[in-house]
């Protein structure tokens, strides 16, 4: 099933999800592991790891999703 864009967030969700992933890129420069940021921020692994691949790829931006 595909979602809207946004995956079907309402704003406020899609805001604190994007605080997350700010609050990771933040961890990874620090030179965090994976599981370590999972742990302090309530998220899967699986999560970390993509958006880690985003930030290595893209920069900043690729933290951001597309709206």
């Amino acid at each position: 099933m595909r979602y809207a864009q946004g995956g079907g967030l309402t704003d406020v969700e899609r805001t604190a999800r994007e605080r997350l992933r700010l609050q990771a890129v933040e961890r990874f420069e620090s030179g965090q592991k994976n599981a370590e940021i999972a742990v302090v921020l309530r998220i899967s692994v699986r999560s970390v790891e993509r958006w880690r691949g985003g930030a290595a790829v893209e920069g900043l931006a690729g933290e951001t999703s597309a709206q």
